[in-house]
């Protein structure tokens, strides 16, 4: 499945809070996914990025390779995230790269790596999504 026919088939799109943040999605595999957001724009009152976006970064990679693996019977839902911030970034673009820990009936989980322009890792997360039963109809 391409990028803009997994946007197409979701009711907002990219969402307002990935459009709103520069989230850009450079890649969907179900073995990886990778987007992009810049630091401008998301930082914190010292000019560093925030860890809430970095967290915003993280749960839209692993939820959309939840859904992914979940689809089309059921739909994912988080339930959990956390992260580890490891170094600041001030400028430019960071990279989230997703990759599976566990894909099973009724659960996913993704590590999410973000590095800056550099390659240095800036944050390490991890998101659980529970799968439930798609809606009918």
């Amino acid at each position: 499945m391409s990028i803009d026919e997994f946007i197409a088939q979701m009711p907002h799109g990219n969402g307002p809070l990935n459009d709103k943040m520069g989230v850009v999605i450079t890649e969907i595999t179900p073995e990886r996914l990778v987007a992009t957001m810049p630091v401008e724009g998301n930082t914190q009152p010292y000019g560093l990025l925030h860890g809430g976006a970095s967290v915003v970064l993280a749960e839209t990679l692993g939820s959309i390779g939840s859904a992914i693996h979940a689809a089309p019977d059921k739909i994912a839902v988080g339930v959990d995230i956390n992260a580890t911030h490891h170094r600041a970034a001030t400028s430019g673009t960071v990279t989230g790269t997703a990759t599976p820990i566990h894909l099973g009936r009724s659960m996913a989980a993704f590590e999410v790596v973000i590095v800056d322009e550099a390659g240095r890792r800036v944050c390490t997360s991890r998101i659980t999504c529970a799968l439930l039963d798609a809606p009918k109809g």
